[in-house]
């Protein structure tokens, strides 16, 4: 059955397709339970008290400590406890303070398109001016689908900073070595600061090539990653984050977090003796369950559907581009929220030149989000041009 765009109220009133209701715009921590041991390590927390509760504004030294280590270890390149690491509110809270400190208005700033909705955002709120380097993801083979060209002329023409994701939200896609070295080596040369989300680097799929950043960087100062537990390890209730990379950088960042928040919340820390060393078996499983939902959405897309998608090598995101319509893809995300009980956000939040694609953080109940995905095609296919 077609509709027209006309139609679009009576529908949304009337005929629903049945089933579980999806939200698309966020992982379910419910389905996916925080790491093991980390509510015991917050509450050791509590019961350490004011010792616990009033750390250093950079994060508890020992924690530091102990969470460098890691990092070093995970990330291939040394780590200062001291110099280059900053606990934060969230990695939210780390990529403001990055941002702010990076940012001045009217600095050119490199932006990914499509790439997090914040770093768009964040340059316009400090008066930044937007330099958009286009990520070709549907058509890039192996390449996440960078385009250097694009990106070379941003620096030369005075982008002073540069701020990405990888993998890529919202599309999964990972930067090959040779990306990633390249990126190293062009803001090496022209002085750039760089500000790169690693988010969900530990959710990488078997067939994925991770590439760290830091890791070929060498003496490249200009560096800040970006990572934290609430994504893979479902501990975004903590609201934990950490930078680490340019002390010059890190440095300017604690003292704007100790005007902001003073420090990340003393308890919530405590939980990060948990990251990064659970057990293996915890983190192959979850990577294999998060795989599971993953390869059945693109099966129920790509079955004739019109959905184009690119398949995700790590994180928790299908970025379909949505078939051609007889509404718009912005009425399409409203329809699906009255018809069938599922949210996903548009791709518009993403970049201007991906609206007509939505995305979906699958990391859901497995039955619920496949049988959501398919509420998806089954209502596209009511309003198909």
């Amino acid at each position: 059955m077609r509709q027209a765009a006309g139609d679009i109220a009576a529908i949304a009133i009337g005929e629903r397709l049945p089933g579980i209701a999806v939200d698309f715009s966020h992982g379910d921590v419910d389905a996916f339970t925080p790491t093991p041991g980390s509510f015991r390590a917050f509450s050791e927390g509590v019961a350490a008290g004011g010792r616990q509760a009033y750390t250093e504004y950079r994060g508890s030294a020992d924690l530091r400590g102990l969470v460098a280590d890691r990092l070093a270890e995970f990330t291939g390149a040394p780590v200062s406890a001291d110099k280059d690491l900053i606990i934060t509110p969230g990695t939210q809270g780390a990529l403001f303070l990055a941002m702010a400190c990076a940012v001045s208005a009217g600095d050119k700033v490199a932006i990914v398109q499509p790439d997090y909705f914040a770093n768009r955002k964040l340059v316009q709120f400090f008066d930044g001016e937007i330099v958009p380097v286009h990520l070709d993801y549907l058509g890039a083979g192996r390449q996440a689908g960078l385009n250097f060209e694009q990106l070379e002329a941003a620096f030369a023409a005075g982008a002073k900073v540069f701020v990405f994701s990888n993998p890529n939200n919202p599309t999964g896609a990972v930067y090959s070595e040779e990306e990633i070295r390249a990126i190293a080596t062009l803001a090496a040369h022209h002085g750039v600061t760089v500000i790169v989300d690693q988010l969900y680097s530990r959710l990488a799929y078997p067939d994925a090539q991770y590439t760290h950043l830091r890791a070929l960087a060498g003496e490249f100062e200009g560096l800040i990653t970006i990572m934290g537990p609430s994504k893979t390890e479902s501990l975004s209730g903590y609201r934990i984050g950490v930078a680490f990379g340019s002390s010059a950088i890190v440095g300017r960042m604690e003292k704007l977090q100790a005007i902001v928040s003073l420090r990340a919340a003393g308890y919530s820390q405590s939980v990060l003796r948990t990251w990064l060393r659970e057990p293996k078996d915890w983190i192959d499983e979850r990577i294999a369950l998060h795989q599971a939902i993953r390869d059945e959405l693109l099966s129920i897309f790509r079955q004739g559907s019109g959905f184009a998608t690119r398949t995700p090598q790590a994180g928790s995101y299908l970025f379909p581009c949505v078939p051609k319509l007889a509404v718009s893809t912005a009425d399409f995300v409203r329809l699906l929220r009255h018809q069938a009980d599922v949210i996903v956000t548009p791709g518009s939040e993403f970049g201007p030149n991906v609206v007509e694609s939505i995305r979906l953080n699958f990391s859901q109940n497995h039955r619920a989000a496949a049988d959501a995905a398919r509420r998806i095609v089954e209502l596209s296919k009511r309003y198909q041009a």
